[in-house]
């Protein structure tokens, strides 16, 4: 991938994202969509909005802000996943990444493989909180933390493999 155009988006936007809310969603496209979408960002924009009305059943996944910290449990359970750096970015804004067929067959491989109970284990609010995981929610006494993140997770894994056994693609957006 090349990360090139990732270092032109104005880190200063994403910085003050986090006063907003930073979400993040996927949704399934066909590779001749992503391909449009990778030429036409402002296309790939509208076909978001209008996909679910085009296809009914197309799987799609909202992370809601709980992508912080499936990425800080797949880190410490040895399985690294960095949703705004594995895409590739199709915007200057930093808001569309695409993710290839190939790309999507091999992340349902790799979290189809990691079952919740793996990165479970690595749930640490105090942690959580010390390194400044987003969204800032991490209390020890919370215990509606894990499962704010357990179903995110397993609706995560449940997308890329629909999406893989339908030999598709993904577009992400990361919303702030």
């Amino acid at each position: 991938m090349d990360r090139s155009r990732l270092n032109s988006i104005d880190s200063t936007r994403l910085m003050g994202a986090a006063f907003m809310g930073m979400v993040i969603s996927f949704t399934c496209v066909t590779p001749e969509e992503l391909d449009r979408a990778e030429k036409d960002p402002e296309w790939a924009r509208e076909f978001l909005w209008e996909v679910d009305e085009l296809r009914l059943d197309n799987p799609d996944v909202y992370l809601d802000k709980a992508w912080a910290g499936l990425e800080f449990l797949l880190g410490k359970a040895g399985e690294p996943l960095e949703f705004l750096m594995d895409g590739y970015p199709i915007d200057d804004d930093g808001t569309l990444f695409s993710w290839s067929a190939e790309d999507v067959q091999a992340l349902a491989k790799r979290l189809g493989a990691l079952p919740w109970e793996r990165l479970a284990i690595h749930y640490d609010p105090v942690r959580m909180t010390e390194e400044e995981v987003y969204p800032h929610i991490w209390e020890p006494e919370d215990e509606d933390g894990p499962e704010y993140l357990k179903g995110n997770y397993e609706t995560l894994v449940s997308f890329f493999d629909a999406t893989a056994r339908l030999e598709s693609a993904a577009l992400m957006s990361f919303s702030f």
